[in-house]
């Protein structure tokens, strides 16, 4: 599944319009950013759980628009009693004082501990029921468009990941001749600096080939390449989320390509392994965007 995607719904209620939007992108973890009025802060863990059981991983934005008249019905509470210790106060500060002038009614405004505008709801229950089953339907739009995504993700990889299983096959065949090659080479330039190839004994000299060749012998970095190939279709394969376990993989098969470059001198190892390195880096780019 990708993590990149949109999903939008809306419900009208009475007079008011309401639209929900969901709209994700690539994040390692799940991360919702709630963008949506004061009014719905009642709803926030609701709505989180809702996102939640729909998605895992990528950092997603809801917005909700109301159009219309308002379900919010506001009043000011004034706290009388503070009031009047307040005025007293001041009263008092006049006289120790000897202040001169009248109370401007802008200092009462300027505390918010005296007069506060609260907000109630209105038709909660109703309100509630409609807004979450909304979300719910830009969620399930969302997580459509991200399956969709997802689909033609997997098919780029394994494109590429079949290239990568040719390249492997390439250097299988072409290994034993390297080493035949390879040891052929070292015989010769043993034989070039000895005056006397008699002094070595044949025993000896054919171990120090066999130790030299080794060395640059990539059977087992192929064994586990191949291994870890078969890895990454299975996982693709998988309904549950693969982008973490497919990231995994993915550096370990680049680090036994970089080993096999690092081990063969031949020319046709190396274009092959730099092809492969090639098509393991974009199949890491295209994870990035997989759940």
């Amino acid at each position: 599944m990708s993590m990149t995607g949109y999903g939008a719904s809306s419900f009208q209620l009475d007079n008011t319009a309401i639209t929900v939007e969901i709209k994700s992108v690539n994040h390692r973890f799940l991360d919702i950013i709630p963008k949506y009025p004061r009014a719905f802060l009642f709803l926030e863990d609701k709505i989180k759980q809702i996102i939640k059981h729909y998605f895992n991983r990528g950092r997603i934005e809801i917005h909700i628009d109301i159009e219309g008249e308002t379900f919010v019905n506001k009043s000011i509470v004034t706290d009388w009693s503070l009031m009047d210790q307040f005025i007293q106060q001041i009263h008092i500060a006049k006289e120790r004082y000897q202040l001169e002038g009248d109370i401007p009614v802008s200092i009462i405004t300027q505390l918010p501990e005296l007069i506060t505008v609260t907000e109630k709801e209105e038709k909660p229950n109703e309100l509630q029921e409609q807004l979450l089953d909304c979300i719910k339907l830009a969620c399930e739009q969302m997580l459509k468009m991200r399956l969709e995504e997802g689909k033609k993700l997997i098919h780029d990889i394994m494109n590429r990941v079949q290239v990568i299983r040719d390249m492997i096959h390439l250097l299988e065949e072409r290994r034993e001749t390297v080493v035949s090659e390879y040891r052929t080479r070292i015989q010769s330039r043993i034989e070039d600096y000895l005056e006397d190839a008699t002094v070595l004994e044949e025993s000896r000299l054919h171990q120090e080939i066999a130790l030299l060749a080794e060395k640059g012998d990539i059977s087992e970095e192929i064994t586990r390449l191949l291994s870890h190939v078969d890895h990454v279709e299975e996982i693709c394969k998988s309904n549950q989320p693969i982008g973490r376990k497919l990231d995994f993989v993915l550096q370990e098969m680049n680090r036994e390509a970089n080993t096999i470059g690092s081990k063969s001198t031949d020319h046709k190892i190396g274009v092959w392994t730099v092809t492969m390195k090639s098509e393991i880096e974009k199949i890491k780019e295209q994870v990035q965007n997989i759940e």
